[in-house]
């Protein structure tokens, strides 16, 4: 099973660039980036309103008002994240913008393993994932150059 969430997750992170790629296209149509990733967000919310209705997930509304306040702000960081991809990727082009990106990803990631925050299971920080950090970091500057 664990096969399939890594198989996913790298499916996760191809979609990316292509999502990004494809907002900056509806952005040039529209001559707006923002609007774009507006858009981008409605179809984003139809298309969990199609699976909601043709899986019928149960749901604790019960639990929404027992969520920290912090736990709304996914929406907020999310259009944050497709908004500046969309402005960086233009910019930068995908490689280094999706590089970045990773490497972001990789040093917080690794943090919140280590401090056991927002996650099931606590990883400390080790001279073998600090390493993997800097290569994701050395990657993106050889990007960068090159």
């Amino acid at each position: 099973m664990k096969v399939l969430w890594i198989i996913i997750a790298f499916i996760s992170g191809v979609l990316l660039p292509i999502q990004a790629g494809v907002n900056i296209r509806l952005g040039k149509s529209i001559d707006s980036a923002v609007y774009a990733s507006m858009l981008s967000f409605i179809v984003g919310v139809l298309s969990m309103l199609l699976y909601i209705i043709l899986v019928r997930e149960q749901v604790s509304w019960a639990g929404i008002k027992t969520a920290p306040a912090y736990a709304w702000l996914g929406g907020i960081l999310g259009a944050f994240y497709v908004t500046a991809t969309m402005f960086a990727f233009a910019r930068l082009g995908p490689a280094l913008t999706f590089g970045l990106v990773v490497a972001g990803q990789m040093v917080i990631a690794v943090l919140f393993d280590h401090f056991n925050i927002m996650v099931a299971q606590q990883h400390s920080i080790n001279i073998w994932r600090v390493l993997g950090v800097m290569l994701v970091v050395a990657g993106v500057v050889v990007i960068r150059k090159f």
